[in-house]
């Protein structure tokens, strides 16, 4: 199973009307993530009380920020499950961050990761009004941008604050993805700074789902 990060999309924004559980959260303010300078950027609020920076590309919004909530939509809390043992077995939503820190900065510079049953879960993991981008959504965007072959120097963080190298990233788009890592067995968390990984709906089967690829070494 591959523990990814979520980009969230929402065609039609909804403000959030539930009370957050922790209006004061400490994550917010804390990224270091680095923004197009030159874009408007909205915002959107979790269950938790996490404030997201949002971006209107073409005809869509899109979070430009990782998910760090550790609560379903309606409340429930997501499982923070650390230990290789116990997560790949798994047959229910949890979540870790990138090996399984508590450093305020990282969890809120590159979000946490959440397996696929989360993603999946009934309960949503997206806020209030917003959901889960599906291939449909990714598609429209990429082409959008130009096409595949461009499209990712467009939605990556410009310079190499924190990809591995300059890779001629210009976050034209103000997406500012960044490389989050990912969660693989028998390591358990893999390579940030070089790579992250989207999981878009819907799942093909049981076993496998399709992902979206950034790595450092393209454009």
């Amino acid at each position: 199973m591959v523990l990814i990060f979520i980009a969230v999309v929402s065609i039609n924004f909804t403000a959030c009307k539930k009370k957050p559980l922790k209006p004061d959260n400490p994550l917010n303010g804390r990224t270091t993530a680095v923004f197009n300078p030159n874009k408007t950027y909205g915002t959107v609020t979790d269950i938790d009380g996490n404030v997201y920076k949002t971006i209107i590309i073409g005809n869509q919004t899109w979070m430009a920020e990782d998910l760090r909530t550790m609560h379903y939509r309606n409340g429930d809390a997501i499982p923070n499950v650390t230990e290789d043992s116990i997560w790949g077995g798994l047959e229910a939503g949890a979540y870790c961050n990138y090996n399984n820190t508590e450093d305020l900065d990282t969890i809120a510079t590159y979000g946490r990761l959440y397996n696929w049953y989360a993603v999946n879960d009934t309960r949503g993991l997206a806020p209030k009004g917003w959901h889960v981008p599906d291939i449909n959504d990714w598609l429209i965007l990429i082409d959008y941008l130009g096409g595949d072959t461009i499209a990712s120097k467009h939605l990556k963080e410009a310079d190499d604050l924190h990809w591995v190298r300059y890779n001629e990233a210009d976050n034209s788009s103000g997406f500012t993805a960044l490389p989050a890592g990912s969660r693989y067995l028998p390591k358990s968390t893999k390579d940030m700074r070089y790579y992250t990984e989207y999981r878009p709906k819907p799942q093909y089967n049981t076993t496998l789902a399709p992902f979206l690829y950034f790595s450092g070494y393209d454009t």
